[in-house]
């Protein structure tokens, strides 16, 4: 049982009377300032002998000075042995948050794929607790990965990904099969078995059975042509072709294997550290993790704080590659064992496809913290504060806002502006002129614009957004929940942004899609300062296209549109009536007066203006 001893200020620390009675047993200490706070927490296999450290005249570097300057009490807790003292450091390292010590911001969980046990399996995304049926796949190291593994296998084998409450209530098929991306099983148009088949390959893909599912399909298309369906034949054909590209483009193989890679850079008082996510040979993508308190560390003690936070109390590998070894592997070693229930291995690979993976990795990382270190600070504190703001899982790197804008219902245009770490990424900018809507129906104009935009994300063209901002209230936000769910896209998390009643910046109603009530942010947030430069944005780029729609609709006459009424023809009658609204105010007989306009042409240009009777 872990027993607490606690030192209390007087004035000064009086480090000398405090080491004279700690024990050298194993646990863990506590440092905290004057204000009550604590500011490091640290384990020790010799609590003696480790926090006398602190205090020695020399070797110290300037953190740790600067650090012990501040301590006003020493609180240790006694553990059995050095194992439970790093499990108890890392838990109060993720409840304290104490300012000196290497912090990483928690990932909540891992993102996977599963495929449910349902007579017509859904896959889908799924973080949390294992808890529903069916087959998990992963882990992967962001939902990002997980999005484009998705959209990969409905290429491939149409699966469907839709919610269970959206499958079970369809009377007709729904936009992803026409766009070729399910096979309706919801209204019956496939078969299980042929379902089945379609579910084993998506299976075996993600098993990385690649030549197995290339085989299975050849064979079928053979047997396809044996009984001349060609159509068949050729479908089949154009899944093997996307395969072998798909082997080809999208991934970095090797024969086998099953692990993490970390590879730690420090540089320019900043840290990164890349984990790079290894399953059944397959690279399945990197994620850079920017731990906190790091930049005067050396790569080595990097790697021993990020270890037990990011894999204690979540799934760990056989085995984890390192750049560098921590200092304490052996325990790291031993606590990971002991809470994952398998082996577990941390080294340094030295040779063969090992070192080829850590290359990878020290590559990715090294242009992670030059990207880091480059962009604008600013910019990514706000996006840094929106994610906390909303509890969003993932930093929100694009956000897309939709706006609309018309003159009493006419020549309506809706704009789709595009921001990210970088700012207004204008190149992805987009204009839809809406047409066939009743005049002033915003809700109708924002239903073909998202409609529009996320059916060509479907079929491949342009990049996800993290967040869709919504300028508008209720209405416009059910609007954009409606598009998304028809398009399998309900995971895309929506946001609205309403002007207040007095319509005053600061005074803004904020509704996140699956959160009761409204979110609040301060008038000084530099939260709702990024989603008002975003959202004023789209609201000039929808002005713009708006009166540039306009401005071009009223440059063209209305006697263009006349049949049979040719550009000489109507140089001629706008010279002998002096302009379009003597144009207007004439009569048949004096419109056939012209050189060249004949009676049925002009009862025509009349009725234009005047109506049929």
């Amino acid at each position: 049982m872990a027993e607490e001893v606690k030192q209390t200020k007087t004035s000064e620390f009086d480090s000398a009377s405090f080491l004279k009675n700690l024990t050298s047993r194993p646990g863990v200490y506590r440092m905290i300032d004057d204000t009550g706070t604590v500011i490091y927490v640290g384990k020790a296999k010799n609590l003696k002998k480790r926090v006398s450290s602190y205090f020695r005249k020399t070797g110290l570097t300037s953190k740790t000075r600067v650090m012990v300057a501040q301590i006003a009490t020493i609180e240790t807790t006694v553990t059995h042995t050095e194992n439970e003292a790093l499990i108890l450091e890392n838990n109060l390292i993720k409840d304290l948050m104490p300012r000196y010590n290497i912090l990483l911001r928690d990932d909540k969980s891992y993102p996977y794929l599963l495929i449910s046990g349902d007579k017509f399996p859904r896959l889908s995304y799924h973080r949390g607790a294992k808890r529903k049926a069916g087959r998990y796949f992963g882990p992967y190291p962001s939902a990002g990965s997980v999005r484009d593994s998705l959209n990969l296998l409905q290429k491939l084998f149409p699966v469907r990904q839709c919610e269970d409450s959206y499958y079970q209530n369809r009377s007709r098929p729904c936009l992803q099969y026409q766009i070729k991306r399910c096979t309706a099983p919801c209204v019956g148009l496939i078969s299980e078995d042929e379902y089945k088949k379609d579910v084993e390959h998506t299976i075996m893909f993600l098993e990385g059975k690649n030549k197995q599912v290339m085989d299975d399909l050849s064979a079928e298309m053979d047997a396809a042509s044996q009984r001349l369906d060609f159509e068949q034949a050729a479908v089949i054909r154009d899944k093997v072709i996307a395969l072998r590209r798909v082997q080809e483009r999208q991934y970095v193989s090797s024969d086998q294997g099953e692990f993490d890679v970390l590879a730690a850079i420090v540089k320019d008082g900043m840290a990164v550290v890349e984990v790079c996510f290894i399953r059944g040979g397959r690279n399945l993508g990197s994620k850079s993790y920017f731990p906190k308190g790091s930049g005067d560390s050396s790569p080595e003690e990097l790697l021993s704080a990020f270890v037990p936070q990011y894999y204690l109390g979540k799934n760990v590998p056989t085995e984890i590659l390192v750049s560098h070894e921590p200092e304490d592997s052996d325990l790291l070693q031993d606590v990971l064992q002991t809470e994952s229930g398998h082996k577990v291995s941390i080294r340094k690979p030295q040779r063969g496809q090992g070192v080829r993976w850590m290359q990878m990795a020290s590559t990715n990382a090294d242009i992670s913290l030059t990207q880091r270190l480059s962009s604008r600070s600013n910019l990514l504190q706000r996006f840094e504060m929106l994610q906390d703001a909303l509890n969003l899982d993932e930093l929100p790197k694009r956000i897309e806002c939709f706006d609309i804008s018309h003159t009493r219902g006419e020549r309506t245009v809706a704009s789709c502006v595009v921001f990210g770490l970088e700012g207004a990424i204008k190149a992805d900018y987009r204009k839809f002129n809406i047409e066939g809507i009743t005049g002033g129906d915003d809700y109708a104009a924002m239903n073909q614009a998202l409609t529009r935009r996320f059916t060509r994300l479907q079929k491949g063209e342009g990049k996800r957004p993290d967040l869709l901002l919504i300028d508008g209230g209720k209405g416009q936000i059910k609007e954009a929940q409606e598009v998304l769910e028809e398009l399998n896209l309900s995971d895309l998390p929506i946001l609205g942004i309403a002007k207040g009643p007095e319509r005053r910046p600061g005074e803004e109603t904020l509704f996140l899609v699956g959160r009761a009530g409204e979110v609040t942010l301060t008038a000084d947030s530099p939260a709702l300062h990024l989603l008002q430069q975003v959202r004023d944005e789209a609201h000039r780029f929808a002005i713009t296209g708006h009166r540039q729609r306009r401005a071009k609709a009223r440059k063209t006459s209305t006697l263009e549109h006349i049949e049979g009424l040719g550009p000489k023809r109507r140089q001629k009658l706008l010279q002998q009536f002096g302009g379009i609204q003597e144009v207007q105010r004439a009569g048949v007989e004096d419109l056939a007066k012209v050189d060249g306009i004949s009676k049925s042409l002009a009862q025509k240009i009349y009725d234009v203006f005047h109506g049929d009777n």
